[in-house]
């Protein structure tokens, strides 16, 4: 970048007579004292400097010549691109070769371990909310984690059932189970216990049957959408999901989820609600038929929240201190199965339990295409979700431990995991928080301990699983119940949320609520469309303030937020602390009348209606005889009045500053708003500065020709409000000496003897 500090005397000549340019002429010599161009308090304003950086030549774009290129790089073929290629689709090949067994292996197997302990009785509670058998929600965690282990570039996230994710599938295959004609009498039980009659391959589907079918044809499509996202390259579309509105999405799903699992804690048989207003109907039917309560599931889901919930606590509590949290659901799923079991409560007290768990794995399948026109909408949500929850999760824990994660490979990670299992009797996944956090709290290296996790599964999917038979719903309830503490402890932040923004934590609570009282689809869309409402209203209405000067220095700031700030005389800074765009060209002109206190058009207005005013009263006094005299007087008249008198007594500002250091880009309407506000100011004598303009839109300034033959070459917009505040004090410094000698040649004794002659 080349600088050059010069004066222009063009520019000079624009604003004033020949005179002042001549004057100003006369000064060049000692200005070069500073390149940009400020000036210390003590300086005489007529020393400005004008400060013009000169650009670099744009580079030749060419549309067709950057698709060639692309289609180049694209297209080639040779062995080292091949080798690129694979490593970036699948990392592993990047990193498993530099893996350290001395240092890494022992933290990986530790807490693949533990996870895998936690992974079991969640999988099987988290296939009852997607309503699903529970061998389906072991198959989806064993599959998914070693597709993931293989394609992510995230070292910590664990990918698998997710709560918010089989609310939402469990949603869509109620849905579907009801257009088919499935009964939804004794919902709570009737998918439990029947994986046999559809693994017998009979010619007809049971409820069961068509259950998976639907879950599995839809992680099929949403595993479809994440990897057409990933491979256009659109991993953008998760910044649309903000954090507050993620944050309510999660908890207002786990409040829709607390109350769907509520009736396996009571052991009633009430049907499954969806729709608007569903969670209102389950809580009406909870309470309308709670005298049915089974006392045995009852008692033992409350003994179960009274153990698990306090040693969850413990742990939490002391994570810092204990190498590993204690795997407390793991223990009481296995203590309650074992007094199930020797007890009997299901025949004694018909208490509802998981039935035979099948071992071994299933023939693969496919999709089936039928559905797909049905399921198309209720994956896209799940999509979105998925994708953000993985997203966000790799970046935290990549950026805490130094390393990158690539979120377009992570949507291809997390496409192929819900793409391929699909044909396997899985149903959609994604990061999983609990458990994400458990894996990098236990010293995780790498996503080895994946691989030991799916090992742990493969032991229950081969030998373990049938042991499960006695187990109860009821504790699989409490287990879901337990694992959202998380979504519902953001309430405690909401207090904090409202002092850092209000705005966020109306979108917080905006996506929460409708989550939970409408439906979490329709949720997801209020929320999205709320919080990019919000972003319009702050585009539309942005803060807007007047400067002030910080004492000796170059400082302007707001003034209305500090004190002991110096206005500089007739002169107004203005800051508009948003983009000018269509959407707020009203609102920057009300803003800039209000807070100048002048409005150029009222003014200018009135001022031509006393001109129009005065001009009537002379010409009706005026005779045709006495009008050369008439004239000469009036013109004498003209130039013996100030300045001031020429405009309305209620302006005290010669200079309007436009600080545009907040603008980010102008379009075409916001130019021409410029030009207006120039224009107008401009008739009442004020004249209009622009000052800390980005390059584009200096560039847009000059090309549109804002304040026309004055500024075509864009010397009225300044690189710092403070050489912008110099050239106004200067240019009226002109002014006054030039209207000054005006005054004194219109004085002259030789035109006052011209004019008594005539």
């Amino acid at each position: 970048m080349y600088m050059t500090a010069t004066l222009h005397g063009c520019l000079l000549s624009c604003l004033s007579s020949p005179a002042a340019m001549e004057d100003t002429s006369s000064q060049k010599s000692g200005q070069s004292k500073d390149a940009l161009g400020s000036l210390t308090p003590q300086e005489s304003p007529a020393n400005f400097v004008h400060v013009e950086l000169e650009e670099y030549e744009p580079a030749d774009f060419s549309t067709k010549e950057l698709i060639l290129k692309k289609a180049r790089e694209v297209c080639t073929c040779n062995r080292q691109t091949i080798i690129t290629f694979f490593c970036q689709l699948f990392p592993v090949l990047d990193w498993l070769p530099r893996y350290n067994v001395k240092t890494q292996l022992l933290g990986d197997v530790i807490s693949g371990l533990l996870v895998g302990i936690v992974a079991i009785p969640q999988s099987i509670s988290y296939s009852l909310l997607a309503n699903q058998d529970p061998i389906y929600g072991i198959y989806t965690n064993f599959f998914c984690n070693i597709i993931y282990v293989a394609m992510a570039t995230s070292r910590h996230n664990f990918v698998g059932s997710f709560g918010v994710l089989c609310l939402m599938i469990g949603q869509s295959v109620n849905r579907h189970l009801q257009l088919a004609g499935y009964s939804n009498d004794n919902a709570g039980s009737s998918l439990v216990g029947n994986s046999t009659s559809s693994s017998n391959e009979t010619a007809a589907c049971d409820r069961s049957c068509y259950a998976i079918t639907v879950a599995l044809s839809l992680s099929f499509l949403v595993g479809l959408y994440q990897v057409l996202l990933g491979v256009l390259q659109l991993g953008f579309v998760a910044v649309y999901l903000s954090e507050p509105l993620l944050s309510g999405f999660v908890t207002g799903s786990s409040l829709t989820i607390i109350t769907s699992q509520m009736k396996y804690l009571l052991g009633l048989k009430i049907p499954r609600h969806e729709g608007v207003g569903s969670f209102i109907l389950t809580w009406v039917d909870l309470f309308r038929y709670i005298q049915n309560s089974n006392i045995c599931d009852l008692l033992t889901s409350l003994v179960a929240l009274a153990i698990i919930v306090p040693v969850k606590e413990i742990n939490d509590h002391y994570k810092e201190k204990m190498k590993a949290p204690f795997p407390i659901e793991l223990l009481v799923v296995i203590v309650a199965t074992v007094i199930s079991y020797y007890f009997n409560f299901k025949e004694r007290y018909k208490s509802a339990v998981c039935g035979h768990i099948p071992t071994g794995f299933r023939k693969p399948t496919l999709p089936d295409i039928k559905l797909f026109s049905s399921l198309a909408v209720d994956a896209l949500p799940i999509a979105v979700i998925g994708f953000a929850m993985t997203v966000s999760l790799a970046e935290i824990f990549g950026k805490k431990h130094g390393y990158t994660v690539r979120a377009n490979q992570e949507m291809i990670a997390i496409g192929m995991c819900n793409l391929l299992p699909s044909f396997f009797y899985c149903f959609a996944s994604s990061a999983a928080l609990t458990k994400t956090l458990l894996k990098e709290s236990t010293g995780t290296q790498t996503q080895v301990s994946g691989l030991v996790t799916s090992l742990v599964l493969l032991l229950v999917l081969l030998w373990i699983a049938p042991l499960f038979y006695s187990l109860q719903t009821s504790i699989l309830g409490v287990v879901t119940i337990v694992n959202l503490r998380g979504g519902l402890r953001k309430f405690r932040d909401t207090p904090r949320m409202w002092q850092l923004s209000k705005l966020d934590t109306v979108v917080w609570w905006t996506t929460m609520l409708s989550s939970t009282l409408i439906t979490t689809e329709i949720g997801l869309l209020v929320g999205v469309c709320f919080a990019l409402l919000c972003i319009i209203f702050r585009t539309q209405r942005p803060r807007a303030t007047l400067l002030g000067k910080v004492g000796n220095t170059e400082i302007y700031e707001d003034q209305s937020t500090y004190k002991q700030l110096s206005s500089i005389a007739n002169i107004k800074i203005f800051r508009f602390e948003s983009s000018l765009c269509y959407v707020n060209k009203d609102y920057f002109k009300t803003v800039l009348y209000q807070k100048t206190g002048v409005n150029p058009i009222l003014l200018g207005a009135k001022h031509q209606r006393v001109k129009a005013q005065a001009n009537s009263d002379t010409g009706n006094s005026k005779s045709f005889f006495s009008t050369r005299f008439d004239c000469l007087k009036q013109a004498k008249k003209r130039a013996e009045k100030s300045p001031a008198d020429a405009c309305p007594p209620s302006i005290d500002m010669h200079t309007l500053i436009l600080d545009c250091g907040a603008m980010q880009f102008i379009d075409t309407v916001g130019l021409s708003v410029l030009k207006e506000t120039h224009h107008d100011y401009k008739e009442i004598g004020i004249q209009v500065l622009l000052a800390s303009c980005n390059p584009s839109i200096r560039h847009q300034l000059r090309e549109g020709g804002w304040a026309g033959e004055i500024d075509s070459g864009g010397q009225l917009a300044f690189h710092s409000v403070h050489n912008a505040v110099r050239f106004a004090e200067w240019w009226y410094h002109v002014q006054q000496e030039e209207s000054k000698e005006k005054k004194d040649a219109l004085l002259d004794p030789e035109d006052l003897n011209f004019q008594a002659s005539l």
